[in-house]
């Protein structure tokens, strides 16, 4: 029997050539996306899903409108992934916001339109629209607060 050892290659030596490549793709993909600006999207979703208040304050103040009752029944309290689908926009260090979320109602979908501005530690509300998306006979867009 032969006992000699028998010598093994390093991991690089083995994974070079895959890892080579597929570290310069990942940097060249990040580079793009923060150009894009595309982070700061990101950072605004983030935001926006930790502050739940901003959207359940506009949720209540939406299903005290009898016409948005009458049209979309019981509205059920937003989820988190409904904020992550919709969008957002902060602006002026992050005292106002600009943003659209989904809601669903025993009759009905909507997107609800917020526009406010924090003010020490809570949101004002400059603006929340209910637009009706179904049914598409029902199509339309209630304004619930307008503060101009």
């Amino acid at each position: 029997m032969n006992n000699e050892l028998i010598e093994q290659k390093s991991w690089w030596k083995l994974n070079w050539k895959w890892l080579v490549p597929v570290s310069g793709i990942m940097i060249i993909s990040l580079v793009i996306f923060f150009s894009s600006g595309m982070g700061g999207i990101t950072t605004d979703l983030a935001q926006a899903y930790a502050d739940t208040e901003l959207y359940e304050n506009a949720l209540e103040k939406a299903k005290s409108d009898i016409r948005v009752t009458e049209l979309l029944g019981e509205i059920e309290p937003i989820d988190k992934l409904a904020i992550l689908e919709g969008q957002v926009e902060y602006s002026n260090d992050n005292k106002t916001v600009n943003s659209s979320v989904r809601i669903v109602g025993t009759e009905g979908k909507a997107s609800l339109d917020i526009s406010a501005d924090r003010i020490k530690s809570e949101w004002n509300y400059t603006k929340i629209n209910v637009r009706i998306k179904n049914p598409p006979e029902l199509n339309q867009t209630i304004e619930v607060l307008n503060v101009e």
